[in-house]
């Protein structure tokens, strides 16, 4: 748990600084989408990437690639290592390019509903 915080604080310094300087993904997405399900990270990070019980939410994904690349091969916490026999770089790369795909999430104040209830108190 106290791995998962370390790594959520780190992502979210990386993100604020990285988010300047944003550079569309190299990866292929369309086969990182099937990657990202036939080497089982959905299973904890869901299929859109959101998070759940067993796994952060990785989108919007707070890491350049090969942080990320970095990340898979030795994480913290209860994430299981992916050595290059499991995922080959160019195939993280791809899986990097999927979640980089997901467009940004709309502000509360965007969302008409949201909006709505908030407007009511």
């Amino acid at each position: 748990m106290i791995g998962r915080i370390a790594f959520l604080c780190v992502a979210a310094v990386i993100a604020v600084t990285a988010q300047q300087n944003v550079a569309p993904a190299a990866g292929d997405a369309a086969s990182g989408k099937v990657l990202f399900t036939k080497i089982g990270c959905y299973e904890c990070h869901g299929y859109a990437g959101q998070g759940g019980a067993a796994g952060a939410r990785i989108v919007p994904m707070p890491l350049n690639e090969q942080g990320m690349i970095r990340y898979v091969r030795r994480p913290s916490g209860e994430m299981p290592a992916y050595t290059g026999k499991s995922a080959s770089d160019r195939e993280l790369a791809d899986i990097y390019a999927y979640l980089k795909s997901f467009p940004p999430a709309k502000k509360a104040k965007d969302i008409p509903l949201l909006d709505g209830i908030k407007n009511r108190h």
